[in-house]
């Protein structure tokens, strides 16, 4: 009886051991874990940070604006920095060096096309004209597989609801189009009306949330005293304004913030 109490009471303190075991296991699991989770943070910020880096080197332009190459440099890297962000294992130089090679390449490109025409055309192709002096050109349309759908939904963007009142309209390098209307479907203007108005210059936001804007002040060619005596001259707190604007013939307007 004695003997056989013995053996369960090894078997619990076995299992209790075992169990002891297992939490110890999952604790060193929960923290390796959690360590991984860290790094995978840490080389996602860091990723994040070098990739907006690299697309600012290539300029700033929309996706809509991008020349083909530009494009798909943009899209191979962000496909690059992807791997070593979900993949810990992966080194980060593994990412970041063709990343850095890429954009090499594309102000390389960048560059050498600015300097040589013919290498421009090879990469970003040249305009196309459809319509030529009013006449639809369908070999080109054919050539840019454009359709008419697609073309009149491009000139219903610009405002243009006929293609009789369209003397060229041509087809950019980024896929965007210029049209250049008939003479009698133009907007008039001042000049064809012999009528001059005063000059105001650029209006520019000098003061956003109080802050004062210097690039603003320098497209006004206003400075920080100007600002500073127009803000007193109204009785108006720094910390009080929205919005200011002000233009180069010293026009302005100021937006208080709600209380």
């Amino acid at each position: 009886m004695n003997y056989t109490f013995y053996h369960q009471y090894l078997g619990f303190t076995k299992l209790s051991q075992l169990f002891r075991i297992l939490h110890i296991i999952t604790f060193i699991a929960n923290i390796i874990s959690g360590d991984k989770m860290i790094i995978s943070i840490i080389r996602t910020l860091l990723l994040y940070a070098f990739v907006i880096l690299a697309i600012r080197l290539m300029g700033k332009r929309q996706i809509s604006d991008m020349q083909p190459s530009e494009l798909v440099v943009t899209l191979i890297v962000s496909d690059i920095a992807a791997i070593p962000m979900s993949n810990t294992s992966q080194p980060l130089l593994s990412g970041i060096i063709p990343v850095l090679v890429l954009i090499a390449c594309e102000i390389i490109a960048s560059i050498i096309m600015m300097k040589n025409r013919k290498f421009r055309g090879l990469i970003c192709g040249s305009p196309i004209t459809v319509i030529e002096d009013g006449k639809l050109m369908q070999n080109e349309m054919k050539r840019l597989r454009m359709s008419t759908e697609d073309l009149c939904i491009q000139l219903r963007q610009q405002d243009i609801f006929s293609l009789d009142e369209v003397q060229y309209c041509i087809v950019e390098t980024n896929g965007k189009i210029s049209v250049l209307q008939k003479p009698e479907k133009r907007t008039v203007t001042l000049e064809n009306l012999d009528i001059t108005v005063p000059d105001t210059k650029l209006e520019t936001v000098v003061r956003s949330d109080g802050e004062l804007l210097q690039n603003s002040l320098r497209l006004c060619k206003s400075d920080k005293q100007t600002v500073d005596k127009i803000l007193y001259k109204n009785n108006v707190s720094i910390d009080d304004i929205f919005i200011m604007t002000l233009d180069g013939g010293g026009n302005y307007k100021i937006i208080t913030k709600e209380n």
